[in-house]
């Protein structure tokens, strides 16, 4: 692991490095108590180092680039002052962690829950955040997913305008606020994982370009300057990412990396930036006698970025799949405008349960060019699966959560096909209750152009989904406190029964080990009369799930096994539904009948 950033030795020592290879002159400014100017030397890869004694933790500086102006670290362990400000020296040994024995939860078994720290709570902090975690993990969740957490301008963002990689969000909590939360995750048994960007940072705040070459105009990104992973000097370019992966693992005890938008990393190298990045963690992994994951986000459909390095794919242990969304928000909500075009028919839902990518090579009206490779070679438990995330509540007009665009009996049907599907279940903070407060859009930049330019871009941005109204101001701090959730809702009503079926349907995943097996070999998807079967067998039973996703009620009959027993109706008088049309036990020859929009299980034991 590359040093780079204020290295806090203890005993008032520390060791300033910042890569800089074009710089004649750098030096370390102290503005903390006693103002110092101290000089650097540069080796011969570019990189400035000074040690200094007597500094403490908490002393902050900058760095007087050419005797010209003042610059925060680019690798600041804390901007207390915001992105503009001086950066901080942090002392990492310093934290007392509770979370010795602690050794993580595999891929397999996570049901994760994807929040985001300022709208989690009215507070919006780590510490806040806490607070709250005994009710998220009775839910049966078991893996927080924090979304962006580095520096960001401003105290409101979604967090992928961060410009500090290294730096902890100061109006979150800082440094020391996310290894509390960690540690306290960890006690309670739960995993994180953390949205990390590498595929651009924010425009305001950037000063990487001031240090050296960290961007490329040979590609471009939708969000802003593409980062230089294969150009000239990029050697040290990927080292500073590749080094930040590994920072968050050793100093925060972050159990895995969740990459954001990785079609934005472009890298025509041999060795591509994705796959030193997987054997820089299965190192670490081998190092710290555990596993550390990384899961990508990825609008390619192609499996390259999960396949093992040994069968020269990238080594990623898992992706999210867009399909399995599409598929089932289409089919739910009726929906066909922008990527919604591509998707409408049991048919998808069918061929996402079966295989994961629904758009596999074939020509896909949105994109309009084929789009896709087949995904039958990734094993079930690499596939990440989602009816509601961040950026599928958030980028539609204002914030809508599938709680406002369909039925009751639909929200349980649609928690029920996400959490046992053969995949790993993500779950977006608050749709275990049918959260109503939308997701929206927010930022708090400073600067006026690029506030107008915000406001502009988002209406450019989903132009193709027809938009008849501008969308709520991103600037506004009122579009950032609508989307702030609203807990008490979890005890009330109809959103008290539906957060009761999500621990339900939680238990039984967790329970019955033919839905615990993630195995393409143990499974069998079919569609009949409109009706989505679900078939799963392991060695001591076998499970039956039936999906009605169409506003009728349906019947239909086939051969199936004598004895099974019903395990749940997602429309039975107990979930406040139209009741069950299902006896408990069924004989060989079943006659399933089945209400609109509803879900049903059935067990078999065997042997």
């Amino acid at each position: 692991m590359k040093e780079i950033g204020a290295i806090y030795r203890g005993d008032g020592v520390c060791d300033f490095y910042v890569w800089a290879p074009f710089l004649q002159e750098l030096a370390l400014r102290i503005v903390s108590d006693k103002e110092q100017l101290i000089p650097m030397e540069k080796d011969e890869k570019g990189y400035w180092h000074v040690r200094v004694k007597d500094i403490a933790p908490g002393t902050r500086y900058l760095y007087r680039i050419n005797n010209e102006k003042d610059r925060p670290d680019p690798a600041s362990f804390f901007q207390p002052e915001g992105v503009h400000g001086p950066s901080e020296v942090v002392d990492h040994g310093a934290f007392k962690w509770e979370d010795t024995e602690w050794q993580g939860i595999g891929l397999k078994d996570m049901i994760i829950y994807e929040v985001h720290i300022g709208t989690l709570t009215s507070e919006g902090t780590f510490y806040s955040a806490i607070d709250i975690l005994n009710e998220i993990k009775d839910t049966g969740i078991n893996t927080i997913e924090l979304m962006p957490v580095c520096q960001f301008p401003g105290s409101r963002n979604w967090g992928y305008d961060g410009v500090y990689p290294y730096a902890v969000q100061n109006s979150y909590g800082g440094p020391e606020g996310l290894k509390r939360f960690v540690n306290e995750c960890h006690k309670r048994g739960m995993a994180v994982i953390l949205d990390v960007v590498y595929n651009h940072l924010g425009p305001e705040g950037n000063y990487l370009r001031d240090y050296g070459p960290y961007f490329t105009d040979k590609y471009k990104t939708p969000w802003g300057e593409a980062l230089n992973f294969d150009g000239p000097y990029s050697n040290e370019v990927r080292e500073f990412f590749l080094n930040n992966a590994i920072y968050w693992m050793k100093y925060y005890h972050i159990d895995g990396l969740r990459l954001d938008a990785i079609h934005g990393i472009f890298d025509m190298s041999a060795r591509h930036f994705l796959r030193e990045l997987s054997e820089r963690v299965e190192e670490f992994s081998r190092l710290s006698g555990r596993k550390y994951y990384l899961m990508a986000e990825s609008d390619l459909n192609n499996p390259i970025v999960a396949t093992p390095r040994s069968k020269n794919g990238y080594g990623i242990d898992a992706v999210w799949c867009d399909d399995f969304h599409h598929a089932i928000h289409a089919v739910l909500t009726g929906e066909r405008e922008g990527y919604y075009v591509d998707f409408g028919s049991l048919d998808q839902i069918v061929v996402s349960l079966r295989e994961g990518y629904v758009f596999k090579g074939q020509y896909s009206k949105y994109r309009k060019k084929n789009h896709g490779m087949p995904s039958a070679s990734l094993r079930p438990d690499q596939f990440i699966v989602f009816s509601q995330n961040h950026d599928q509540v958030g980028n539609r007009l204002n914030g809508d959560r599938l709680s406002s665009l369909i039925s009751f009996e639909a929200l349980k049907l649609t928690a029920a096909a996400v959490i046992l599907s053969p995949y790993i279940p993500l779950i977006f903070m608050g749709e275990e209750y049918g959260e109503t407060a939308p997701f929206l859009y927010f930022v708090s930049h400073s600067d006026q152009w690029l506030i107008d330019a915000v406001r502009e871009g988002r209406k450019r941005e989903f132009e193709s989904f027809r938009w008849k109204q501008d969308p709520p101001d991103p600037q506004s701090e009122d579009t950032f406190m609508r989307s702030k959730l609203n807990w008490s809702l979890r005890k009330q009503g109809r959103n008290r029964i539906l957060l009761e079926f999500y621990r339900k349907i939680i238990r039984i995943r967790g329970e019955f080990p033919s839905l615990a097996c993630l195995k393409r070999g143990k499974q069998e998807v079919f569609e009949r009369d409109g009706i989505i079967f679900l078939k799963r067998e392991a060695e001591t039973e076998e499970t039956l799930s039936v999906f009605n996703f169409s506003k009728s009620d349906v019947s239909t009959s086939f051969e199936i096994g004598e004895g099974y027993t019903k395990i749940i109706d997602s429309a039975g008088s107990e979930w406040d539904g139209p009741g069950s049309l299902m006896p408990d036990v069924v004989d060989s020859r079943i006659d399933i009948k089945i209400r609109a929009e509803s879900f049903q299980l059935f067990r078999i034991e065997r042997g």
